[in-house]
């Protein structure tokens, strides 16, 4: 059995009931880094503390494609997959790119798109209706795309496991290639190509890509096809894939994969290009989103991420995908606006089946299963995904969430690292207890029958209870060390941004503000709560704690108003009206002293 480290401050249960605990770092390693790197001792603490050694640190440090972009003809299907899109492009076929709603899905689309018509080639974007039509290609849609004059469709996001709607593409005489990256099974669906870094027989070590970063990989090798084959001319320049960058990083971080490898190289070098707003859509949403900064991942998942999304959860589905595909910069604005009234909305109905849920949750019994699991009729499908994470991040568990309509019924998940929940949902619909289901890791969705939904549960119950070790689940939350609020500083927020970009796979620096008071706790926003945290020594540092005035880590900082807290978070740059100061983003706290 796993020894369980102590208590980090000594707390073992904080105000939202996880046991707070460092990351364990080799004092040796940091030192070398910092003599290898030339990074100050914090940088190299964390970097020892994520186990980056002395000969990979500058490449963690500095991600470049040049170092980190593999040959896209690894993969398998990827040469037919890119010969047959060439030769698409070359006799002007119609290609229709049929994508998924969410942002990954958006992106992809929109990346997609941009080449093929950069490349001299037509093309155009299905997005199927969430309510209407569901998750991936479905039979009609593609026999109607079909019947339009579609010669090749490009499924990107969605179709690794689409067996009958692709025979009956083929029977109909329309080529597909699919542009994947959910778990697939033993067999393939019926296509020109399948390129999936996680397919079951391919041997790549990329499985961690999200389908734009496939997406991506697909634009290099029909690039270099088309190249190679004298398609380009001086009438027909040769496009750059590294100007689509910004799409791939926005997809990449909204898909929430692992920012490891290439994906870091691939977000890394996207911010660069977004921040040069050459893409009409995103600088549109920027604009309306009111964000000023220079873009990082925090605003791609946080700010633009959601408004992409907004169109598919509550919206027009293909809403997202024609903004980033889009460079007129009057509609770009008209798209960019709906879309943040779409979030407002979504907003609205998220916070009301996610009230619904956790007081099915909380007043229902306990199965002992790791697995939490709500429905309800009438729920929004387009919100059951986000409320599913809000779930996970509440109970530190795996979470289902499902939309009840008479006698079918829509699930998201959300899962937990060490609990591999995608494959869990593959093995109930192998098992005939689904209509159709996928998903990786992290996250998953299916469609079910209404009367089938206790006999997934327990299912799915007991597979996610097989794979949690003797250890259990128990609610952690990892620390990379503490300090006063004085040290606080924005020079500091500068230092371990050299560490980014940050998300799944390289969790933001997370600090522990010790033995704070606080002082004017308040709620703004959206159920944000503010307060300002007064050091021993007087120092001062600003901190807010997002979604919270209704938790437990809400009540406890505006009911705590002169308390002393340890309270945890991450560091970012607060520029607003030009100020340079260091805020602290609040993900716990523990009181101090006992009160």
């Amino acid at each position: 059995m796993t020894p369980v480290p102590p208590p980090f401050l000594g707390v073992e249960r904080s105000v939202t009931g996880r046991r707070w605990v460092t990351r364990e770092g080799d004092d040796r390693l940091a030192l070398a880094l910092c003599q290898r790197t030339g990074v100050p001792d914090v940088v190299g603490r964390v970097l020892a503390a994520r186990g980056i050694d002395p000969e990979g640190a500058e490449t963690f440090l500095n991600p470049t494609l040049r170092a980190l972009l593999p040959d896209p003809a690894h993969l398998l299907d990827m040469e037919p997959a890119a010969a047959r899109l060439a030769a698409a492009v070359r006799a002007g076929e119609d290609v229709v790119v049929f994508g998924d709603y969410d942002v990954d899905g958006a992106t992809s689309s929109a990346l997609m798109k941009r080449f093929i018509e950069a490349a001299g080639g037509r093309a155009r974007i299905y997005i199927p209706d969430r309510m209407t039509e569901g998750y991936g290609p479905g039979a009609p849609a593609l026999l109607r795309l079909r019947e339009e004059g579609a010669g090749l469709v490009v499924t990107v996001d969605c179709g690794a496991t689409a067996f009958d709607p692709l025979d009956a593409a083929a029977e109909a005489g329309l080529d597909v290639i699919v542009v994947d990256h959910h778990k697939g099974e033993s067999r393939l669906p019926r296509a020109v190509a399948v390129v999936n870094p996680n397919r079951l027989d391919e041997s790549s070590p990329h499985g961690h890509l999200a389908a734009v970063g496939v997406a991506f990989l697909l634009v290099v090798m029909t690039n270099r096809v088309l190249r190679e084959s004298g398609w380009f001319k001086a009438a027909q320049p040769v496009p750059d894939p590294l100007q689509w960058l910004d799409l791939v990083a926005l997809g990449t971080v909204c898909d929430v994969v692992p920012l490891v490898g290439v994906n870091r190289a691939l977000v890394a070098q996207g911010l660069k290009v977004a921040a040069r707003r050459g893409n009409a859509g995103l600088r549109a949403l920027a604009d309306v989103a009111k964000l000023q900064d220079r873009p990082d991942a925090w605003h791609l998942g946080y700010m633009l991420g959601p408004r992409v999304n907004a169109g598919g959860r509550v919206g027009e589905a293909d809403m997202g995908a024609r903004l980033l595909s889009c460079d007129d910069d009057a509609l770009s604005r008209t798209l960019a606006l709906a879309l943040d009234a779409y979030n407002g909305e979504r907003q609205l109905i998220e916070a009301d089946v996610l009230m619904r849920a956790m007081e099915q949750v909380e007043g229902g019994p306990d199965d002992g299963t790791p697995l939490v699991f709500a429905s309800g009729d009438g729920w929004h499908p387009g919100v059951i995904g986000i409320v599913a994470g809000r779930l996970k991040e509440r109970y530190n568990r795996p979470v289902c969430v499902v939309a009840v309509e008479g006698e079918q019924a829509k699930g998201s998940g959300r899962s937990v690292p060490g609990i591999d929940l995608g494959s869990a949902v593959i093995a109930a619909r192998q098992a005939g207890l689904l209509e159709k289901g996928g998903g990786h890791a992290m996250a998953a969705g299916f469609t079910v029958r209404t009367d089938r939904l206790d006999a997934l549960r327990a299912f799915l119950g007991a597979r996610l209870a097989a794979q949690v070790d003797e250890g259990g689940l128990e609610p952690v939350l990892h620390l990379d060390g503490a300090m006063d609020a004085g040290a606080a500083t924005y020079d500091l927020v500068g230092t371990l941004s050299r560490i980014g970009p940050f998300g799944a796979g390289n969790p933001e620096p997370r600090f522990a503000v010790v033995n704070a008071r606080v002082v004017r706790p308040t709620v703004v926003g959206t159920g944000h709560v503010r307060c300002i945290l007064l050091g021993p020594g007087g120092a001062r540092l600003k901190a807010i704690a997002f979604r919270s005035a209704d938790s437990e880590l809400g009540e406890a900082l505006l009911n705590g108003e002169g308390a002393v807290f340890h309270v945890a978070g991450t560091l970012r740059p607060d520029t607003w009206q030009g100020r340079a100061e260091a805020q602290l983003v609040v993900d716990d706290a523990a009181f101090a002293v006992t009160r």
